[in-house]
């Protein structure tokens, strides 16, 4: 039997309820804001049954340039066996980027991490192998950002 959507955010308020600022509900989809120290035990939380959310979809940031807390992690997780979805969203400042990585909870949070690293410069924090996945070694910067110049140029790559 499926587990009703209004359950999980319930036992989330229950078990991690100063860690958790506001609930949403956008598309369709809930949204929980939490503190990003709760990153990790909550989403191991929702992986045990009777939740099971195994599946991390996708992550992204989003660059709120001007606003004190400027960046945003976005974590989509979806539950086959209860057919759900939770959208996972914290913020950071720009000058602490650094959040813990979930590489240890999802292996495909390995990419996912390295591509917001590569075009928003956050840090993941205990990630296996962080550096660039699309941008060469030599770029400056990181290109989602709403401040990086959009006709600066990039130092040129030497021949070999």
């Amino acid at each position: 039997m499926a587990m009703e959507k209004q359950i999980v955010l319930k036992d989330l308020q229950e078990k991690f309820g100063s860690e958790i600022s506001k609930t949403d509900l956008q598309f369709g989809d809930d949204i929980i804001h939490i503190k990003k120290e709760a990153l990790i035990p909550i989403v191991n939380f929702l992986r045990q049954a009777p939740y099971e959310f195994t599946m991390l979809l996708d992550l992204t940031c989003v660059d709120y340039l001007g606003e004190e807390d400027r960046f945003e992690m976005v974590y989509h997780l979806f539950s086959l066996k209860n057919n759900l979805r939770l959208r996972i969203k914290t913020r950071l400042k720009e000058s602490d980027l650094k959040i813990d990585s979930l590489t240890s909870v999802w292996k495909n949070a390995n990419w996912l991490e390295r591509e917001v690293y590569d075009m928003f410069g956050v840090e993941f924090e205990g990630h296996p192998y962080l550096k660039r996945i699309f941008m060469y070694d030599g770029f400056e910067g990181f290109p989602l950002r709403k401040d990086y110049p959009l006709r600066k140029r990039q130092p040129r790559l030497p021949l070999k």
